[in-house]
């Protein structure tokens, strides 16, 4: 019962990257010419790496645990010989001096304190730094989608605008690019769906921020399109009434 229960509250990468593929079939079955189906092509290959970048993200890198850990204890023996193997002064230390000294200790403590601070942090960051290379090529796409809805515009489609000679073509119906829109938003969220697989085994805060971006991103892109679509239903019904 519990391993279904966890098979619920987990994105499936690959019926994710599977679901891009029937969805890219679609397009090409019904739109074959349209740049569209292109564009679902790369959004299928960005899947596919996706599906691997997330993966690597989210298992831990051992060997790199290994290496800084190895280094973290270099620079702990090496301090505490340091300490060890110094001398103090036969007549001790006179005021001035302590502060010297103490100064020149605190120092020391902050330098090696950042320096593992930085070490510790490193495979977070490199994990950090792939991920949002990678949300950002999602974001980049989500723009396409979008760019090629921008002219697909229903009140032309409905001759309730004016043609110019610079007008971009109507080759489509009514139910043809009420379809084609849908397209559209079905891979906007499946843009969303992918960002929000980098974070889901991977608690990074500037991460997870680049992914509600892009959510919000696509969520109101979603929107446009999804008026667009309405107009183009409610002419439907009206014509069929």
């Amino acid at each position: 019962m519990g391993h279904y229960s966890l098979m619920y509250r987990s994105l499936d990468s690959e019926k994710i990257v599977g679901t891009v593929e029937t969805l890219c079939r679609r397009i090409e079955e019904r739109f074959p010419d349209a740049g569209l189906a292109q564009v679902c092509r790369e959004l299928l290959i960005i899947a596919g790496e996706s599906q691997k970048r997330s993966a690597w993200i989210a298992k831990p890198q051992k060997t790199l645990r290994l290496i800084i850990g190895a280094l973290v204890v270099i620079i702990v023996v090496g301090l505490v010989l340091i300490l060890a193997n110094s001398t103090l002064p036969g007549r001790g230390f006179d005021f001035a001096s302590l502060v010297q000294v103490s100064e020149a200790g605190i120092n020391v403590c902050i330098l090696l304190g950042a320096a593992i601070l930085f070490l510790v942090t490193t495979e977070v960051r490199i994990k950090r730094g792939r991920a949002l290379k990678a949300i950002h090529e999602l974001r980049a796409l989500a723009h396409v989608i979008d760019m090629h809805q921008l002219t697909k515009d229903p009140e032309r489609l409905l001759a309730r605008g004016t043609e110019t000679p610079s007008s971009p073509k109507r080759n489509l119906s009514a139910p043809e690019l009420t379809r084609y829109l849908d397209y559209c938003s079905e891979m906007l969220s499946l843009i969303g769906k992918l960002a929000a697989m980098y974070v889901q085994k991977f608690d990074d805060p500037v991460a997870l921020d680049a992914v509600n971006d892009v959510e919000e991103l696509t969520t109101g892109l979603s929107r446009k399109i999804w008026q667009k679509i309405m107009i183009l239903n409610s002419d439907l019904v009206r014509a069929r009434g």
